[in-house]
């Protein structure tokens, strides 16, 4: 069957992008419907700070006049200047079980990448780190997060016959909460505190979040950036995506550590899970999805890791350790019995080595794909 593709250039076409994935995995009871309305900002040149130094072209691939794929590209200028290395980024990217999909989808990629002069087309990948990025290869019977993609196992296997190899990995743990926190890291998060003269932040509500939330994506920018394909934020994407996530955030379920001069050391984000909560409300927040989301913010048995972040100065120190306290103590208080850790490169054994001391397993695995051209 023929496969036609049309380069998103209007309000019916991005309208099919973004409508496609809730067809395909309609009933799907491992994926997690992301919001639509995010998607649509993230994808809108007038909404989203990154394309302050970004490009984006968008494709939807028909058969028979019916949406069968869809694929962004994303040149992003700032990754080129950081890494040396003029690649194309691909993500959003989803298929019906048709090779002939994915492969007249990236080549309309791979074409792009050739007249900007690419070496090489790698993804998934988003605009940053803090999109969604990397293609699930195991894993398709366990649940998603709202901060990761879901696909179908036949993804990976078409991007192989494609070409396309191994970037990276990321892995992901599923982790059950103790119900006795491990006494050698209470003594270690106890040690580091006292000798270093470090204190955690008290917080009741937002309003004392705030203060520190640009300090956090700080930190953010300098913890993160030597990992796989990472470009500091702006100070103009730090403003949005605090304006866009901390006012509905969760204080208790978020540590801030600081010295003694105040100033931000270290932090661990997480929040409640909201998978169950984003399939019931399938794209949307109305007219009863935003009451799905506020019950799982205000009571769940599982919680989700977004991002922990040391100041370099005291890494590999045992800062950590306090973060795992006050995340227990508070999941404790909350009723949280498990926490899922998201991805986390495959090499950053440092970070996986904490979840030896838990009941822990590692239950996904996804991938950067490449192809060098």
């Amino acid at each position: 069957m023929e496969t036609i593709i049309q380069e998103v250039t209007g309000k019916k076409q991005m309208n099919a992008f973004l409508d496609f994935p809730y067809a395909l995995y309609k009933g799907n009871p491992y994926n997690i419907p992301k919001l639509r309305f995010d998607e649509a900002a993230t994808l809108n040149p007038a909404k989203n700070p990154a394309f302050d130094f970004c490009e984006s072209k968008y494709w939807v691939a028909y058969q028979n006049g019916k949406v069968v794929g869809r694929v962004a590209a994303i040149y992003n200028k700032k990754y080129v200047e950081t890494w040396k290395n003029n690649y194309l980024r691909f993500g959003w990217i989803d298929f019906i079980e048709d090779i002939e999909v994915p492969r007249a989808l990236l080549k309309a990629v791979e074409g792009c990448a050739k007249e900007l002069g690419c070496t090489a087309v790698h993804g998934p990948l988003g605009f940053t780190d803090l999109d969604y990025e990397g293609m699930l290869i195991e894993g398709f019977q366990e649940t998603g997060t709202m901060a990761t993609i879901y696909n179908y196992p036949y993804y990976p296997v078409m991007m192989e016959q494609l070409g396309y190899g191994k970037a990276v990995d990321w892995v992901e743990y599923r982790i059950n909460v103790p119900e006795v926190f491990p006494e050698n890291i209470t003594k270690i998060a106890n040690l580091v505190e006292k000798r270093y003269k470090l204190h955690v932040v008290p917080m009741t509500s937002t309003k004392h979040l705030k203060p520190y939330a640009s300090a956090v994506f700080k930190l953010v920018n300098e913890t993160y950036a030597e990992l796989y394909g990472v470009v500091a934020l702006t100070q103009r994407q730090i403003d949005y995506y605090v304006k866009m996530y901390f006012s509905m955030i969760r204080v208790d379920f978020i540590t801030l550590i600081a010295n003694e001069a105040n100033q931000l050391v270290g932090f661990g984000l997480s929040m409640p899970s909201l998978s169950k909560a984003l399939q019931k409300a399938n794209g949307s927040l109305f007219p009863f999805g935003f009451i799905h989301l506020l019950k799982a913010l205000k009571k769940n048995t599982e919680a989700d890791l977004l991002l922990i972040g040391i100041d370099k100065s005291l890494q590999g120190k045992g800062v950590n350790a306090i973060v795992l306290r006050e995340f227990h103590k508070n999941y404790a208080k909350a009723g949280v019995k498990v926490i899922e850790s998201n991805p986390e490169l495959e090499e950053n054994k440092k970070v996986q080595s904490i979840w030896d001391h838990f009941p822990a397993r590692q239950h996904k695995r996804r991938r950067c794909f490449i192809k060098h051209l």
